[in-house]
């Protein structure tokens, strides 16, 4: 009787610690994935700052004289 008891109990133990591993391992993949996503939505978010700042970089603009309409001249 306490063999079977005892046969339980380690059972029982390693039910118990293989759900806490597939929870620990989800949890983790699921942070995993998130960060993955994080990652490329940054990369594409960058190449496309990029595009922009080399668009403002190739525009030049010559210097405009603002005080023309000063009502102080």
């Amino acid at each position: 009787m306490s063999f079977n008891l005892a046969s339980y109990i380690l059972l029982t133990s390693e039910y118990t610690i293989l759900t806490v591993l597939i929870v620990v391992v989800i949890f983790f993949a699921l942070l995993l994935i998130l960060g993955i996503r994080k990652s490329y939505k940054l990369k594409k978010e960058n190449e496309k700052l990029n595009k922009i700042s080399e668009d403002l970089a190739k525009k030049k603009d010559e210097y405009k004289d603002f005080t023309g309409g000063h009502m102080y001249q």
